[in-house]
């Protein structure tokens, strides 16, 4: 990452429960899966552990063909390994949130949803968060598979919600500024929007240029980082106008 948060200036009046409760299970599901090393459970064969390992992606990931009726069942990326049955379509999709694909990709998460993640609460709401969460997720998760109705390769991670939490970040605390270390080095403190902003904009070139260039992908579901930040900024500013015409606080509603 080019810039990573820190922290943001905004004072959260309440610990935000919602918040913490998501990268908790976040995090959990990690060291319960077969990338793991705690998770002891697992076949320690490499090419069995192997074979967990694509089974558990395959089982849990939200795969575009199988949500459109494409496919019924999901198949092996390596044909040792088997098929999968029984999987849970219906299931897999908002499973797939809580899926990483290592732990660089659930640490990288986990510090944008543990800096954005408490002030968005404290804005809008312990259930709104929630339900903004969930939302924008599977917002992303299937804007990504319109993308590729029969692609077959299974998306994992919590960054479309993640992006969706951004988004509305963007529309009920932009004025904050952040702790951030430009480059991974260089700290710096920049305004809330221009950081959320730059992230938006670096999302939506790389999915541009990724999408238009056969065979270039990166194995990154940038499509689902723009679907949801847009549908995070929707949901941000629905809740924000409907604040404002209640006349109340919704952090203090619930």
């Amino acid at each position: 990452m080019a810039a990573i948060p820190l922290n943001d200036d905004h004072p959260v009046r309440r610990t935000p429960v919602v918040a913490y409760l998501l990268i908790a299970a976040n995090v959990l599901a990690y060291l319960m899966s077969p990338q793991a090393t705690t998770a002891v459970w697992y076949p320690a064969d490499m090419v069995e552990r192997f074979c967990a390992i694509q089974d558990y992606f395959m089982r849990w990931g939200a795969v575009p063909a199988e949500m459109f009726g494409y496919t019924a069942l999901a198949e092996p990326s390596v044909p040792q390994c088997g098929a999968i049955d029984g999987k849970q379509v219906w299931l897999s999709v908002p499973a797939s949130m809580f899926v990483h694909s290592g732990a660089a990709h659930l640490v990288g998460n986990m510090v944008y949803l543990f800096v954005f993640g408490p002030v968005v609460e404290d804005r809008i709401g312990r259930l709104r968060f929630l339900a903004l969460y969930a939302l924008t997720g599977l917002a992303a998760a299937y804007g990504f598979a319109l993308g590729e109705p029969q692609g077959e390769i299974p998306m994992v991670g919590a960054s479309g919600a993640i992006s969706g939490v951004l988004g509305a970040y963007l529309v009920v605390q932009f004025r904050s500024r952040v702790t951030t270390l430009v480059f991974g080095v260089v700290p710096m403190r920049l305004p809330g929007w221009a950081l959320v902003g730059s992230y938006f904009v670096l999302q939506y070139l790389l999915y541009v240029t990724t999408s238009n260039a056969p065979g270039a992908g990166s194995g990154v579901a940038y499509a689902a980082h723009v679907y949801g930040f847009v549908a995070g900024v929707i949901v941000g500013w629905v809740v924000y106008r409907l604040r404002w015409r209640s006349g109340t606080r919704l952090s203090d509603v619930y």
